[in-house]
């Protein structure tokens, strides 16, 4: 990496007691490098001569133009001596070539440009949630009244969390484990994060090896869930829009008030999903044997995953631009076939049609901050890990809007070309648009499915449609797996060479904790996960990350250092969101959670008392890092108990830039802080306000 040197950050500054700041030295002839164009120093407090202050005076006045920087050097890294010869430019230092490699981080890597930064967000925000819960939870909450809360909790809280983590990590360029040096105390909650994302990951591949079952059975002539006439429909099969007299099966009849039809019988694409894919046992507690052909879907979207992220954001970067943007295409062709069917803008108008006296229901302004949350995705770890590969200066604040606008954007769109088909399949059949809509998995393997048999060539929509959720799914796998590989090689360094056999055993580690979720009562199982591993733990590791930048490392201390980092001032609605509104809201969704919280059940049966236990263990397996964490720390430091709990609630020695350069100017800029009061700006490049007097 190099990095250019402008004339503004080239002066050369005179201080008190004969130290000055030396910015940039600039040598023609480098020993044996004839590549050697620049040295740069920070804060070298040399007495120099008279006669080597004019020559770094007139060198520097001899380059004023911008030139290439190759080497950065650190004034704690030469000597004086070392500075003489470097000026007579005699002999090359080790530090010299360490320090650039520092400054370079390849094994780490960072993003080929901010396109790929801002692909790779886009990617794992919208998910296939956005497709089949946000919809579903729009008419049920209100229609078009529902926005108004939501879009109220996307500004209050999930723009201002987005912001928050994009900040922490790009600020330190690394990991979820090591990110928390900020705050060593609380350690453990990386590791909890670590672990929540490893549980959420097994199953989730699961989820979206389904669209690839669909997806070959798309390909066939006829849609192997359009009608009743296989051997796994039973007697309650019912082909949607036929009459009594078209067949001699009278299962696969409809008249009459179908209102409750889905309490009697069952759509061909209902037992397709349910009998043929899934296999599905009668309970949990019958786990049956492995479902080989969901087993090789499982195992396929593993391979392309590790052969998508085998070079971390090298080969990432490269891939969303393909799976992060095709989707919003495949969703813009679904909308325009959508809005021309027969009955769609009835299905529009059930949508979208506000329901104002819903406002004053606390049930509605919950849901919405719970999908603003799990939405955007704030304390999984993927937010922070994506930003830990943007340059240090980048401006994260506009991403950090454009991206949960977008998001949210793309779930109002997704609901016009939901409603719109199941418009259409109302109107078609008879059925109220109330009875058809459904959320969750029901709605994209079942209803979906089942109004796309109605159209005219049914087989092109249901390529589209599956191959779009498998690429939603397959963005959001990416950043999560991710995650957990940097967090391991940034707290364990020398992994870092071997990177791609860590992402190896990785995929391989999680695909065999995926097995449980492949089996007959694996949707079962599946369903237990999702609805505890991640929901309360995953608000708790959030509440605890505004805590720490809110309160204990404190909101000033923050904003300074992103002032430092972007380059220009951060309105005060930051501060007073992080340290006050976020962190009341985030309490809010986890009581909220806590309350409406109702038993798991997946299509209408209940788990035991036992898979209800093994639930919360599976919730309380990541929290249950953060209190140990706690006692870990306080144990191994010495002291009192105020001196260790003092001493571990300040940020560690090694907390702030990863590079070198950024890392020692930070500190220049801390110091400039104190001396001046923090009533002056920095006297190096790029001149700011100074908020806190360290």
């Amino acid at each position: 990496m190099t990095r250019h040197c402008r004339s503004k950050s080239c002066i050369v500054r005179r201080k008190p007691f004969v130290s000055f700041l030396l910015k940039c030295l600039i040598f023609h002839n480098y020993g044996q490098s004839s590549s050697l164009n620049l040295v740069a120093l920070t804060s070298v407090p040399i007495a120099l001569t008279s006669l080597e202050r004019s020559q770094v005076t007139s060198t520097h006045r001899s380059f004023r133009g911008g030139v290439q920087c190759d080497y950065i050097v650190h004034w704690h890294r030469m000597s004086a001596t070392e500075l003489r010869e470097l000026l007579k430019g005699r002999t090359a230092s080790r530090d010299v070539q360490s320090s650039r490699s520092t400054l370079e981080d390849p094994d780490r890597g960072k993003w080929g440009s901010k396109t790929e930064f801002i692909l790779s967000c886009l990617g794992y925000a919208i998910g296939i949630g956005n497709v089949w819960r946000f919809p579903y939870l729009c008419y049920r909450n209100g229609g078009g009244a529902f926005l108004v809360p939501y879009l109220l909790m996307l500004v209050l809280c999930g723009i201002p969390l987005f912001f928050m983590e994009t900040t922490l990590g790009q600020f330190a360029s690394t990991g979820c484990i090591t990110l928390f040096r900020i705050c060593p105390l609380l350690k453990g909650t990386g590791f909890a994060i670590v672990i929540v994302n490893i549980i959420c990951t097994m199953y989730y591949n699961v989820i979206i090896s389904y669209p690839i079952y669909f997806l070959v059975m798309s390909l066939r002539s006829k849609l192997p869930w359009e009608d009743c006439n296989h051997e796994w429909n039973t007697d309650k099969c019912l082909k949607l829009g036929t009459k009594m007299d078209e067949t001699d099966n009278n299962t696969q009849t409809s008249s009459g008030d179908l209102t409750n039809f889905s309490t009697v019988w069952k759509t061909p694409a209902d037992e397709f999903f349910h009998h043929k894919i899934l296999q599905i046992s009668d309970g949990i507690d019958s786990p049956g044997t492995v479902v080989w052909e969901l087993l090789l879907c499982d195992m396929v979207s593993w391979i392309v995953i590790f052969l998508c992220i085998k070079n971390g954001v090298k080969s990432v970067g490269k891939v969303v631009y393909f799976t992060a943007t095709f989707p919003f295409a495949i969703l813009f062709v679904l909308f325009v076939r959508g809005v021309t069917l027969p009955g769609a803008w009835e299905g529009i108008r059930f949508y979208i049609s506000p329901q104002w006296d819903q406002l004053l229901n606390i049930k509605v302004w919950a849901d919405a901050a719970v999908q603003i949350f799990y939405s955007l995705g704030p304390g999984w770890g993927g937010i922070v890990n994506m930003a830990s590969y943007n340059r240090f200066h980048n401006n994260n604040k506009w991403d950090s809007i454009f991206v949960p606008m977008v998001n949210c954007g793309t779930s109002i769109f997704a609901g016009f070309v939901v409603f719109s088909v199941l418009g259409f399949m109302s109107h078609k059949t008879g059925i109220p648009v109330a009875t058809v809509a459904t959320g969750g998995p029901g709605l994209a393997f079942v209803t979906y499915p089942e109004a796309i048999t109605m159209l005219p060539l049914p087989q092109l929509w249901a390529v589209l449609f599956f191959f779009m959720l498998y690429l939603l799914g397959m963005d959001s796998l990416f950043v999560q797996i991710e995650a957990i590989i940097s967090s391991v090689t940034d707290a364990y360094p020398k992994l870092r060479k071997h990177k791609q056999h860590v992402t190896a055993m990785s995929c391989f580690v999680m695909f065999l904790g995926s097995l449980s979720c492949v089996t007959n009562g694996g949707m079962y199982v599946l369903q237990l996960l999702d609805w505890y591993a991640a929901s309360i733990s995953v608000i708790f590791i959030c509440i605890v990350e505004v805590v720490i930048v809110g309160w204990i490392y404190g909101c000033s201390n923050f904003i300074r250092d992103l002032e430092f980092m972007t380059q220009e001032k951060v309105h005060v609605w930051w501060k007073m969101s992080w340290k006050y509104v976020t962190p009341t809201i985030l309490v809010f969704i986890f009581m909220t959670t806590v309350a409406f919280n109702s038993p798991v059940t997946y299509n209408g049966k209940r788990y035991p008392e036992w898979a209800h236990a093994l639930g919360w263990i599976a919730a309380l397996a990541s929290m249950i890092c953060i209190p140990i964490g706690i006692i870990l720390m306080l144990a191994i430091s010495r002291g009192t108990l105020y001196q260790r709990l003092k001493k571990n609630l300040w940020p560690s020695s090694s907390w702030g830039p990863a590079v070198e350069e950024d890392h020692a100017a930070w500190k220049s800029h801390i110091a400039k802080c104190t001396t001046d009061d923090c009533t002056s700006t920095l006297s190096f490049s790029h001149p700011l306000p100074c908020r806190l007097k360290h």
